[in-house]
């Protein structure tokens, strides 16, 4: 994995909760096959396995919306934030966790001069 140069996002969160969908897939499956019960059993383990992923999101185990810093892309690094909440997640605002309230009153950073020159001044388009 040290060959990747971007955050793919794998979570003990997502890996779980991918493994018990598959398996309420298969059940599901046979259910289709013939076995009636298990078209119901496997919708059923379907949906606890999003219950199991969320709930290992809100424990920490998964990740925020976005791209993570690289020293946080090992699957057994555990997020610390999800105690409070992540900004803009909706599995966290489900759960009545709201995040760090973004911050509005702050100035926006200065431009440097040579790119403050450019952007204030109109395209000359004529030629």
């Amino acid at each position: 994995m040290s060959g990747h140069q971007h955050d793919e996002g794998h979570t003990i969160a997502g890996w779980i909760g991918c493994v018990i969908a598959t398996a309420g897939a298969a059940v599901a499956g046979a259910g289709i096959c013939g076995w009636r019960p298990g078209i119901w059993l496997g919708l059923g383990v379907m949906a606890a396995a999003v219950l199991v992923t969320w709930g290992l999101h809100l424990a920490g185990w998964g990740k925020p919306p976005g791209p993570r810093p690289a020293d946080q892309w090992a699957m057994k690094v555990r997020d610390r934030a999800a105690r409070h909440g992540h900004t803009g997640c909706l599995g966290c605002r489900l759960a009545g966790r709201r995040g760090a309230p973004r911050r509005t009153d702050t100035a926006p950073e200065a431009m440097p001069a040579d790119i403050a020159s450019h952007a204030s001044a109109p395209a000359d388009l004529s030629s």
